[in-house]
């Protein structure tokens, strides 16, 4: 019989608490602060895609240790303190040279956590995975919290106030993530999937669509805020839009369980996409608050109902022996290439179109994504009729 395991949503929890209130910290203001401090919007692209690199292979390479050696607290406990410590040279300069090193560095210690943290919560959840939004939610809760706070601290003091905030959020979670009950010994893992379950022609497709919807958030991510400025917007509300599109996408969390009992992962990805083409078609020409505020519910589907359904969608198509490498294949190829992606090409295109227009692009990525996997849904389907 298995021992109980009660305090682990509560400790997971705070851990997502902690990493989205740096995500609140670092999405919405990082790439002001760049700006603000002199980098064109190549440069932005280029460090905000950087840091998405090292998502793509660090979590597979580390996956495949945790899996076959059951050292997922240990190595989960050293990145986030490698992590933190890594953040504190931010704050000794403001050379581009020298912070795309530290970017680079910091990326490879911070990329494995989400893949750790969303693998041992689906672990921990059991039978009841339907409910990972219910758990995840206190992230959104962190990120809203943080992006208001920040918001009116930056608009009353400096932009530098950014770094500092991104640095005791960090070691927060790197200290609390040392109360993590260590695991039961297990057997260690003599397998792991190799390449041909992640080549089959589902999982490729559906990983290409997911590297599309990324990169459709590219755009976003990385020039929203910039994008709000530039139309006369304050710091406050730059961080009350952010706060929003987290309000709704808690709301979308909290109901994951009713959700995905009325709909299937698949139901819920095509519409995500199709609501996905439809918010940066209206963010392009969005320049009131109303409309932008608008714009920022629409994050309920666009991040809140996609994200919950791949992470469920991989679980459940991953086998028992690869369940840490297949999150990390999922983070890699979403959060990692597709965002890269979409800085690398948001950051090219940003002074030579306008936000505008790249939000229009992001439209038509989106909308490919959704018409490429709602086919290879269909194709399957009608396959099994015949």
């Amino acid at each position: 019989m298995n021992k109980p395991r009660a305090p682990y949503p509560w400790i997971i929890a705070s851990q997502y608490f902690l990493y989205f209130g740096g995500m609140g910290v670092f999405l919405p203001y990082f790439n002001l602060y760049c700006y603000h401090i002199g980098f064109s919007g190549a440069q932005i692209g280029v460090l905000s895609a950087l840091k998405s690199i090292s998502t793509v292979v660090v979590p597979l390479f580390i996956s495949v240790i945790a899996d076959r050696s059951n050292l997922r607290r240990p190595i989960y406990i050293l990145c986030t303190f490698a992590s933190a410590g890594t953040w504190v040279f931010f704050l000794l300069t403001r050379n581009f040279s020298w912070m795309f090193f530290i970017t680079l560095v910091y990326g490879i210690f911070y990329a494995p956590i989400i893949s750790f943290l969303e693998a041992l919560t689906i672990d921990t959840l059991g039978g009841d995975k339907q409910s990972y939004g219910t758990v995840r939610a206190w992230g959104s809760v962190s990120f809203i919290l943080t992006v208001v706070f920040l918001g009116k601290l930056i608009d009353r003091f400096s932009i530098n106030i950014i770094l500092i905030s991104m640095l005791i959020v960090s070691a927060l979670q790197a200290v609390n993530a040392l109360s993590l009950p260590r695991p039961e010994t297990v057997k260690k893992m003599t397998t792991s999937p190799g390449p041909a379950f992640f080549l089959q022609r589902k999982i490729l497709i559906f990983l290409f669509c997911s590297f599309l919807m990324l990169a459709s958030h590219g755009a976003y991510y990385g020039f929203f805020s910039i994008h709000l400025e530039n139309l006369g917007y304050s710091n406050a509300f730059i961080g009350m839009t952010w706060a929003l599109a987290s309000i709704a996408e808690i709301g979308a969390m909290v109901k994951s369980r009713a959700i995905f009992n009325r709909y299937s992962m698949e139901s819920v990805l095509i519409g995500s996409f199709a609501v996905a083409a439809a918010r940066w078609l209206l963010l392009a020409r969005a320049t009131t608050p109303a409309a932008i505020i608008l714009t920022q519910t629409l994050h309920a589907v666009t991040y809140g109902t996609f994200h919950m359904a791949c992470i469920l969608y991989i679980d459940q198509n991953s086998p028992p022996e690869g369940k840490n490498m297949g999150q990390a294949v999922n983070n890699g190829v979403g959060y990692g290439l597709g965002l890269m992606a979409g800085f690398f090409l948001s950051g090219f295109l940003y002074e030579r179109i306008g936000t505008p227009s790249l939000f229009l692009i992001s439209a038509l990525i989106a909308l490919t994504g959704g018409l490429l996997f709602g086919g290879s849904v269909w194709m399957a389907k009608f396959k099994e009729g015949r």
